[in-house]
């Protein structure tokens, strides 16, 4: 029987992998990584095989649930390394993947790293403990505008926690969902409700974890015309009430650019110095 190695990426390039993971990788006979929950920057994976001295053959969602590929390995080799951008079991279906692996005889390893779940809080100085129920938020499809992402937030600000938003993609058609759309969509599904009304302070962490990171506050109605640049990005809900200190962390991150029929200013996503 074989044994499969689950590698976090962690959330920028090759360079993010422990030295403990690069000798994993090493070890390993036959490598398989995923792409379809979240990206490493363009290239990072081509140059962790040059460095693995290995080819890396990436799956799509539906090799990934029904793992036939992947078992197969297992059966012929002793050790199967499978790199998953993030850490690896912040995702269901590799949740999946390692009871398939069990059922079949296998055994696994787990190598952790930097996930979204949590550098998003951390990034924006926003506290880990106060974060309520995760919200995934869907491209927008004819006959599909579930309300079920508006009622978390709702929830979750009634209970005094904040919000991580996470936005859909689909690498393999080159789709991400921005968050400036995100904040459009969840507006116009509110309806006037109030489960994201106007004037509600929102924030934004975009390409956490590189060289290219920057972070967005203020009013949604504000940043739903605000342009943060590539892929990925996520989208927080602030609780109603803020730590004196999580307030001061977010102000470093205002944008002061123009609210819709209001005054204008200078914009930046970036904190000031000091």
């Amino acid at each position: 029987m074989g044994e499969i190695v689950f590698v976090g990426a962690g959330l920028g390039d090759e360079r993010d992998l422990s030295r403990r993971a690069l000798a994993v990788l090493r070890d390993c006979d036959a490598l398989f990584c995923e792409e379809y929950t979240a990206r490493l920057d363009p290239g990072a994976v081509d140059r962790l095989s040059r460095d693995v001295g290995r080819p890396i053959r990436c799956l799509d969602r539906a090799a990934v649930e029904e793992p036939r590929e992947i078992l197969a390995a297992l059966d012929r080799v002793a050790r199967v390394g499978f790199l998953v951008p993030g850490d690896p079991f912040a995702a269901t279906t590799h949740v999946a993947l390692r009871l398939a692996a069990e059922r079949a005889g296998h055994t696994w390893r787990y190598l952790p790293n930097a996930s979204i779940l949590t550098a998003a809080a951390s990034y924006l100085g926003l506290q880990h403990y106060r974060f309520g129920r995760i919200v995934s938020l869907p491209f927008p499809e004819a006959h599909f505008t579930p309300t079920s992402p508006l009622e978390m937030i709702d929830a979750n600000r009634r209970a005094g926690l904040h919000t991580l938003v996470l936005l859909d993609l689909r690498p393999a058609e080159g789709r991400y969902l921005g968050a400036a759309e995100a904040i459009r969509i969840l507006a116009e599904r509110d309806g006037g409700l109030g489960r994201f009304p106007p004037g509600l302070e929102v924030a934004v962490a975009a390409r956490v974890g590189t060289d290219g990171a920057r972070g967005w506050y203020g009013p949604r109605e504000r940043l739903a015309e605000e342009e943060f640049g590539p892929p990925l990005h996520a989208l927080v809900i602030p609780a109603p009430e803020l730590h004196f200190e999580e307030a001061a962390a977010l102000e470093r991150f205002r944008s002061a650019g123009p609210i819709p029929g209001g005054a204008s200013g200078a914009t930046s996503g970036a904190p000031p110095p000091g």
